[in-house]
C-alpha cells in the first residue's frame, strides 16, 4: 500500500461510526478520497440524522471527493471497462474505476480490496 485510499460507502460509514481499525489505518494516509457517488449514496440513506448530516459534512472536509466529468473520457472508458471485465454493478464501476485512476487502495467495509488494482 502507498498510503493513498479511495474508500467505498461502507467503509465511510465504518469510520464516522468509529470503526477503530480504519482509523487506525487512515492515520498514516498521505491522501484520502471518495468518488462523488460515496458522497450520493451517503446522503441519500433514508433516515439520516442532521447528526450524521454534520459528521459526514466534517469528513468530506478533510477528503477529496472525485468528480464525475462527461468530458474526462478516459475516466468514463474506465468504468465501462470496469462494468464490463468485472460484471458489477454501475456505482461499483465507477468506485472501482475512481481507486485505479487515482492509484488508491480500495477501502470497502472493513477489509481492504486490491482486487481491482492488479
Amino acid at each position: 500500500m502507498n498510503g493513498r485510499f479511495l474508500l467505498d460507502t461502507n467503509a465511510v460509514i465504518a469510520l464516522l461510526g468509529g470503526h477503530a481499525g480504519l482509523v487506525q489505518l487512515l492515520q498514516s494516509a498521505t491522501w484520502v478520497g471518495i468518488p462523488v457517488i460515496v458522497e450520493l449514496e451517503f446522503l441519500s440513506f433514508p433516515n439520516l440524522s442532521d447528526a450524521d448530516k454534520a459528521l459526514f459534512a466534517i469528513f468530506k472536509s478533510r477528503v477529496e471527493v472525485i468528480s464525475l466529468d462527461a468530458t474526462d473520457t478516459d475516466m468514463l472508458q474506465e468504468i465501462v471497462q470496469m462494468r464490463q471485465n468485472f460484471n458489477i454493478k454501475l456505482p461499483d464501476a465507477i468506485i472501482a474505476a475512481s481507486a485505479v485512476r487515482q492509484g488508491a487502495t480500495l477501502l470497502s467495509n472493513d477489509a481492504i480490496s486490491n482486487e481491482f488494482l492488479t
